[in-house]
């Protein structure tokens, strides 16, 4: 594939931005890059994903204080692979799955302020996922449930707590 800007040399740099839900495609070669001032991978002033997540991962959910001043990071270790929280921040990637629940204390203001929420709201795989749709259904079922209370439609609010009792007796079996 050519370069879009210049359509002469190959395009060896492959970008995809995405800017109010419009996704653009480039594919440029490193010289048109550079007059246009994009981040060429590999250059001096350039940024890896692993410095952006350290970036990250050095600050709590409340603004630019450092995590460091609360609690010391080499204090912080995964018991099974032995991995320090700060061996994680700087690699950003964990040594193991306990890792998660090593880490958990620090991760969680991270997950939150990156994903707005710690819990899972995504899709849910059909064959495992019941117990997970069966919970979702009831935490629907009483919000409209305090909805219908609120607007005094008691009939069908008394409909939705025997659903709901239906589906905790379920969950319980």
């Amino acid at each position: 594939m050519t370069c879009q800007e210049c359509g002469k040399r190959p395009s060896t740099l492959h970008f995809t931005k995405i800017i109010n839900g419009e996704k653009t495609e480039f594919h440029i070669c490193e010289a048109c890059a550079r007059e246009k001032g994009e981040s060429i991978p590999g250059s001096p002033n350039s940024f890896s994903i692993h410095s952006l997540l350290s970036g990250i991962l050095d600050f709590d959910a409340i603004g630019n204080k450092s995590l460091s001043s609360i609690q010391p990071q080499e204090s912080v270790r995964c018991e099974t692979c032995g991995m320090s929280y700060t061996q994680f921040s700087k690699i950003g990637r964990f040594g193991c799955s306990d890792c998660y629940n090593a880490f958990s204390e620090r991760l969680n203001p991270l997950i939150k302020r990156i994903h707005g929420s710690t819990t899972h709201s995504g899709k849910i795989p059909k064959r495992s996922g019941g117990k997970i749709q069966c919970k979702r259904q009831i935490e629907e079922l009483r919000s409209e449930l305090h909805r219908n209370i609120e607007i005094e439609e008691f009939e069908k609010a008394a409909e939705l707590r025997d659903e709901i009792r239906e589906l905790e007796k379920k969950m319980q079996q």
